[in-house]
């Protein structure tokens, strides 16, 4: 389904290719199937919405702007998705997946700031006050996901979300964390052993 965007380049949609093959690897994790997904600084929902049309349970939107969170509302409603989404319009740097009471916790998050926004990346780093929210969101097998540019390396560490994986596509970089102390099984569970890649080249395994 092509998703609808705000025009302008308020939103930065994760290219299909590159969507594939983060894909690609979470389902190593027996991820998204059955899974309570949230979408952090998501745009227009372009991740949150393929983790349901891959069988996710449920995804929290959250998105700070009010004229792209519009947008993203029309994309969950064209895809047949309302009941499984909740949009919440906040900065998701003071919220992190933004539970409610009752509400099980999250098996995976994608966290998809602007880059300017994690050139930083020390323990002092908004982006490290944002991992030490989802510690109490998340449940045990969770990943969490980061985008940044490739230029920016992520800390081992933070907090007890330790590096589990990083790929490269083209000019961005994807980190996945996981915490280090696990409990259940259930979503999230590594299927085999991973194959880690440090780097592809798009535009070179296309030619």
């Amino acid at each position: 389904m092509k998703l609808q965007s705000p025009g302008s380049d308020l939103s930065r949609p994760i290219l299909d290719r590159v969507k594939e093959s983060l894909y690609s690897v979470l389902y190593q994790y027996a991820l998204p199937a059955e899974a309570m997904v949230a979408d952090l600084f998501c745009g227009v929902g372009s991740l949150g919405l393929e983790a349901l049309s891959r069988g996710a349970e449920f995804v929290t939107f959250v998105e700070r702007d009010t004229k792209i969170s519009a947008v993203l509302e029309k994309n969950i409603a064209k895809a047949g998705f309302v009941k499984e989404t909740r949009v919440i319009t906040t900065n998701a740097f003071q919220v992190g997946a933004a539970t409610v009471p009752g509400q099980a916790k999250y098996d995976l998050v994608f966290v998809d700031p602007p880059y300017p926004l994690t050139r930083d990346v020390g323990l002092a780093s908004q982006l490290a006050r944002l991992m030490n929210l989802l510690e109490t969101q998340v449940t045990d097998q969770a990943l969490v996901s980061v985008r940044t540019d490739k230029k920016t390396g992520l800390l081992q560490q933070y907090g007890r979300f330790e590096l589990l994986d990083r790929r490269v596509w083209g000019s961005m970089a994807v980190c996945l964390l996981r915490l280090r102390h696990t409990g259940h099984t259930g979503a999230g569970d590594a299927v085999g052993e991973p194959v880690f890649l440090d780097e592809i080249d798009l535009d070179q395994r296309e030619t």
